[in-house]
């Protein structure tokens, strides 16, 4: 049985607005490039929650306890049904501001990027982590690969 995933959009800001249709076929198709880092037979309730940096700071703050805007941050909230089994309940908040600073003085396409911090978070949601080295190494690895299935370069080269 392979896992169920529900993806939601939400755009808080209006920056987005004009972004999100084609945010949305960006994460169906990479979802369905990334379907075998999922953890089969689990059910999966994903918000890609689309923001500006004043909301995510305040988040940040919150939960990270740091006091400053970030480009993405990924919440999961796992739990257990007897009749339905595991569930994780998945926020994925990005901040346009963030995102669009970062890509000023980059040649990479804003919807490249996005991506990117899209095939990151997913790895997040199903237990990768690059607080070590070798969990750094094997987030980037896969990170890579994906990018080249989508037709991008390597992230980490530019």
């Amino acid at each position: 049985m392979k896992a169920k995933i529900v993806i939601n959009h939400y755009a808080l800001s209006k920056k987005w607005t004009r972004r999100v249709p084609i945010i949305k076929k960006i994460s169906s198709k990479t979802l369905k490039l990334m379907l075998s880092y999922f953890i089969q037979s689990k059910v999966y309730n994903l918000n890609i929650i689309l923001t500006d940096k004043n909301n995510i700071k305040k988040l940040n703050k919150t939960y990270r306890n740091k006091e400053k805007d970030t480009d993405v941050l990924t919440f999961v909230n796992k739990s257990y049904n007897k009749n339905v089994g595991k569930n994780y309940y998945c926020d994925i908040f990005f901040s346009i501001d963030k995102i669009e600073n970062f890509l000023k003085d980059s040649k990479i396409n804003f919807y490249e990027h996005f991506n990117h911090l899209l095939i990151h978070s997913f790895l997040h949601i199903n237990g990768y982590e690059h607080k070590t080295s070798n969990g750094n190494k094997l987030m980037k690895k896969i990170e890579i690969l994906i990018m080249k299935k989508l037709g991008f370069e390597n992230p980490y080269n530019n």
